[in-house]
């Protein structure tokens, strides 16, 4: 199963975390949120990952390159020379067959990936979307009206919608809807829509955090160090490794890519 993580992000959102380091290697737990993802996939079957990279993406290669990533998984990195947007990015990726999962790179989720696959594969859509209820309240009285008479008044409601979860089922027919250059995902959602094409749901109750903003990172991390048998960190490894480990003057980040000895490699620079 293959598997794309969009990792290209600013994280404008998240800072000062953010500042000198990507969204992707922000720590939880005892290690970055980008390796949650990575080894949740590989749970669930992914033995090909594709990452798409932009900004301070040198520091995610070397931080993969001395990570303790299971083997089986061949990783590949393409570079996104600007911003394409969480559709577009996928174009930096080539030989995209058949039906692959999408990830957001800032995802912290007991999702399974496996049932959101098998889903999209039953419902033969050109796109399937993984989707968490979310509750959204009004600390305000809401009122209804009609020809400027108060037909009702709520106060305090509570409203419930279905949010996307950030993670996707793309079959490959839904590549040629993408247009050249920036392509949002929501865009590329509404392009299918009108072209009739199938676009599925997965309702999820997993655990889900977008830690794209400071408040649901500290959520994120405070869940994790409560429960961290749910994010495969019980029993906690032996011991810890730093977020971005040291190297040696000589090496260049083509060098790192190579030692891994054909499960690496790096398109697009």
């Amino acid at each position: 199963m293959r598997a794309v993580i969009l990792a290209g992000g600013l994280g404008t959102r998240l800072r000062p975390y953010t500042t000198v380091i990507p969204k992707p290697l922000v720590p939880i737990g005892d290690r970055p949120v980008l390796e949650h993802i990575i080894r949740s996939l590989v749970r669930s079957g992914a033995d090909h990952i594709d990452l798409c990279v932009n900004h301070l993406g040198e520091l995610i290669l070397i931080y993969l390159a001395n990570a303790d990533i299971p083997p089986e998984v061949r990783l590949a990195f393409h570079w996104e020379k600007e911003p394409l947007g969480t559709a577009g990015a996928l174009a930096t990726v080539p030989d995209l067959e058949g039906s692959f999962i999408v990830v957001n790179g800032d995802v912290l989720t007991t999702l399974d990936y496996r049932a959101l696959f098998e889903h999209h594969k039953e419902q033969g859509a050109a796109l399937t979307v993984a989707m968490h209820g979310k509750r959204v309240d009004i600390d305000l009285g809401v009122i209804e009206s009609d020809n400027g008479l108060v037909s009702n008044y709520i106060e305090k409601p509570s409203l419930g919608y279905e949010v996307s979860m950030g993670a996707y089922v793309y079959d490959e027919r839904a590549l040629d809807f993408l247009p050249a250059g920036v392509c949002q995902f929501p865009d590329l959602v509404l392009r299918l829509l009108e072209a009739g094409e199938r676009v599925a749901a997965f309702k999820s109750d997993a655990d889900w955090y977008d830690i794209g903003t400071v408040g649901e990172y500290e959520r994120a991390a405070a869940d994790v160090e409560r429960y961290p048998e749910k994010y495969g960190l019980d029993p906690p490894p032996p011991t810890e490794h730093a977020l971005i480990p040291a190297m040696e003057a000589e090496e260049d980040l083509d060098e790192v890519a190579r030692r891994r000895a054909g499960r690496w490699m790096t398109q697009g620079r």
